[in-house]
């Protein structure tokens, strides 16, 4: 009985063998996950309204997202505010890492010679300038518009003083319509933010004299 048992499943065994290499048995796959990264602008202008001195030194960081978009998929939205989760789309990074990283590199595009570091830094750098980033909005509809919408904080460190709270609102258009013309349209988005961050630290007015010594202009209204 156990050889006849053994024999059936050896024939078996055969069967699908022969079947697989003819073809006839097929093993579905699912398409290669794709994985995307912002990225900084490369069309900034170097600002020479500002001068920090060499012991300045700017943290970025943390930048806060809403719980919904903190997953490796890219989320959009459809028209009827349906959350969607893109299965094979990914970030190749955590997305507030990710904007972190782009928002210091565009202000280190946008600020020249600053010193910018990253959060966390490390506790022995004395940064002086914080820049907080929250998330307050981001809707996306591939075929339509982005609605970027950030609310950020210019903190004094060495003072524990807020300098400036602001709300920056961006609302483009998608283009190309897929994917990555959304990681794309969001790096763009993120590059006019940093462009609105540099402008304070510009209208902040820290210049250097020739003694290189640091004078602190009033901060512009």
């Amino acid at each position: 009985m156990r050889q006849n048992n053994f024999i059936s499943c050896k024939r078996l065994g055969l069967l699908c063998t022969v079947l697989g290499l003819s073809g006839c048995i097929s093993i579905p796959t699912s398409p290669t996950p794709r994985f995307y990264a912002l990225a900084a602008s490369s069309d900034l202008s170097v600002s020479k309204s500002i001068n920090l001195p060499s012991d300045v030194i700017i943290g970025v960081g943390p930048v806060t997202i809403p719980e919904y978009l903190d997953r490796p998929q890219i989320v959009t939205m459809t028209p009827s505010k349906m959350l969607q989760f893109a299965q094979f789309d990914r970030w190749g990074e955590s997305l507030n890492l990710g904007l972190a990283r782009i928002i210091r590199e565009d202000l280190a595009g946008n600020l020249g010679k600053a010193k910018l570091t990253l959060y966390p830094w490390n506790p022995s750098m004395e940064v002086k300038y914080q820049v907080l980033v929250e998330i307050v909005q981001f809707d996306s509809q591939i075929d339509g518009n982005m609605t970027f919408e950030v609310q950020w904080t210019i903190v004094d460190l060495q003072k524990s003083k807020v300098l400036m709270i602001k709300k920056s609102v961006f609302r483009q258009a998608i283009n190309p319509q897929n994917y990555s013309g959304l990681v794309q349209t969001i790096s763009k988005a993120c590059a006019l933010l940093s462009a609105q961050i540099a402008q304070f630290f510009c209208n902040l007015g820290v210049i250097a004299s020739p003694k290189g010594e640091a004078i602190s202009q009033k901060i512009a209204s």
